[in-house]
């Protein structure tokens, strides 16, 4: 009697986790929702955030209307399931908790392409593909594989949707980026129409992907341990969840900071996603160590898969949700085949070919990859087609450069009230008439100073008239970096108090080549600082001389002077005018 109460006990126990699982899922919607928003420009957020809440609320009608029951009906040949209406007709003994379970799945796969397909999708046309995903294309093959279809009977294991969900999603994202094309400006193109580089559009919020990885990352927990069924396997399911994306993250650190110089944090953030996805299929068979190995895998190839993309096949992604969903669910779905092992608890059968279980089930797992992406590619291909031919994929030139936001749904920003301005694109190149000058001062032309520091001296107009005070007002405009040397090299000259002011400017800057995801950036607004002096006892001259001295380094974004005649000074305070006024330190 007492183990009859206890797996009646379990029983609720492990029903109602099922149930917190899928709200953690759900949950999961805000997270895509942050990642995409963030890592895309300021312009297009409202449109992103509109389109992750549509994949759900679109998929949720779908899912009631024929979805449900083509996965999870009554079987027909190992294909599809029998659609139904039973939520409608016998709902006091419809099955409430496998309907928004598998729900939330399915408006996770929905909502993969959303980011992908970013800044320049007409709404509507996402919309439509939205139903269609939902609806019948992830339902088929989702049946094949959980719903008792042809995959699970032969032994395909895909334990919560590397396969079903995120290499379905990925090829999806992968194929609608390919037809809608390349945001403007992202590639450039020389006379003959070949790429000739590749531009990087910062994300406008990496705090905001940062926050939406992390809302993933604890969604994760239920997306892969929600259908455990004993404590055991749902704390060793923690664990490969756990140690997957840590060492995808690890070893993209590690790999970016060689690779590129600096740690890419964007790349980071995918590392992590890319961590998850792998060990999705197979985190209730593996041990620390096949989760580990699937993990740093992961993490190498979620970089190349961006570089992939970029420099080969010439896709725009704005997320990387190619590299991390596609490439890594079919990693992760292989990788079953080779790293499932008995003494995970839970698993009595399977044996991957790295722990003694020979070929079989890696074969099974390669089928099941093969198969559902060929059901995927072929039926995307076909959504996108017809609806790019009926309605279009693409906004306008114009909608795409002033935003979706404003465009799609007139919203004037995702920001109201913050004055956000997109500084990714129009860049300054250098070319044959730019001159870039040496680096020390003393070696250098005159030519070549007036170049790297050049003056703009108005007080030249009015000296030696009646208009000239002997008074004048010198601003200096240069990299932030340069504000203590240039404060220090003005005390010592006799200077006792300046102006500064934080600005940015826009030039040709040597040397730039800060990397975004692997793509070298062109810094077209830089932090400037301007420093305002007033003098009239130190010679303007000593002033103009000691700051080019100063600034100089022989490279375009020294910095520039400006010299003005002041007419008149005032303190306010005790009310003397012109020298006097001057000659001490508010």
């Amino acid at each position: 009697m007492s183990e009859e109460i206890m797996s009646y006990v379990d029983g609720q126990v492990f029903g109602v986790w099922f149930l917190i699982g899928a709200a953690l899922v759900f949950w999961m919607q805000a997270g895509f929702a942050m990642v995409e928003a963030g890592f895309s420009r300021a312009k297009n957020a409202g449109n992103i955030l509109m389109k992750n809440l549509m994949d759900f609320c679109i998929g949720c009608v779908m899912f009631i209307i024929i979805g449900f029951g083509l996965l999870l009906g009554e079987d027909f040949l190992g294909f599809i399931g029998k659609p139904g209406f039973d939520i409608i007709t016998n709902y006091a003994e419809f099955d409430w908790s496998n309907f928004i379970f598998n729900l939330v799945f399915c408006a996770t796969t929905a909502t993969i392409v959303s980011g992908a397909m970013a800044e320049r999708t007409k709404f509507l046309s996402y919309c439509v593909y939205s139903a269609v995903i939902s609806g019948l294309i992830y339902p088929i093959e989702a049946h094949w594989i959980w719903g008792g279809g042809w995959l699970a009977n032969l032994g395909f294991h895909d334990f919560a949707g590397s396969c079903a969900i995120h290499m379905v999603g990925g090829i999806a994202a992968l194929i609608g980026a390919k037809m809608v094309g390349a945001r403007i400006g992202k590639f450039e193109k020389d006379k003959s129409g070949k790429i000739t580089k590749v531009n990087a559009f910062p994300g406008h919020n990496i705090v905001i992907g940062a926050l939406g990885v992390f809302i993933l990352w604890l969604g994760w927990y239920g997306f892969n341990g929600a259908a455990c069924t004993s404590t055991d396997q749902l704390a060793s399911v923690f664990v490969t969840t756990t140690i997957a994306p840590s060492v995808a993250t690890v070893a993209c650190l590690i790999f970016t900071w060689l690779r590129y110089g600096k740690p890419d944090v964007s790349m980071c953030l995918n590392a992590s996603l890319a961590g998850l996805v792998a060990i999705t299929a197979g985190c209730d068979v593996t041990d620390a160590l096949g989760a580990f190995i699937i993990g740093l895998v992961a993490g190498l190839l979620v970089c190349f898969g961006v570089w992939f993309l970029d420099y080969v096949l010439r896709i725009d992604d704005p997320v990387g949700a190619v590299a991390v969903h596609m490439i890594n669910g079919v990693w992760g779905t292989v990788a079953v085949g080779l790293f499932a092992t008995t003494t995970a608890p839970g698993n009595d059968t399977m044996t991957g070919l790295f722990y003694g279980g020979g070929v079989s089930l890696l074969g099974i797992q390669c089928l099941g990859v093969l198969t559902v992406a060929g059901w995927t590619s072929v039926t995307m291909i076909c959504v996108f087609g017809v609806i790019k031919a009926i309605m279009g994929l693409r906004v306008s030139e114009e909608e795409e450069i002033e935003g979706l936001d404003v465009m799609e749904h007139g919203l004037a920003s995702a920001y109201g009230g913050f004055s956000i301005v997109d500084m990714s694109t129009g860049t300054m190149v250098a070319n044959e008439n730019t001159s870039l000058g040496i680096s020390e001062y003393e070696s250098a032309t005159e030519a070549a100073r007036r170049a790297s520091v050049p003056v703009e001296n108005m007080a030249e107009t009015v000296k030696n008239t009646s208009l000239d005070s002997g008074i004048y007002k010198v601003v200096i405009i240069t990299k932030l970096s340069r504000y203590d040397k240039i404060k220090k090299a003005l005390n010592e000259l006799g200077v006792s108090g300046i102006t500064v002011t934080q600005v940015t400017g826009c030039g040709i800057q040597k040397g730039a080549g800060q990397m975004y995801r692997g793509v070298e950036m062109d810094l077209t607004l830089l932090p400037k600082i301007k420093l305002e002096v007033v003098v009239s006892k130190i010679p303007v001259e000593s002033v103009i001389e000691t700051a080019k001295k100063t600034l100089y380094t022989g490279k375009i974004g020294d910095g520039k002077i400006f010299v003005y005649p002041v007419s008149k000074v005032v303190k306010i305070r005790t009310g003397e005018e012109n020298y006097e006024a001057l000659q001490d330190v508010e």
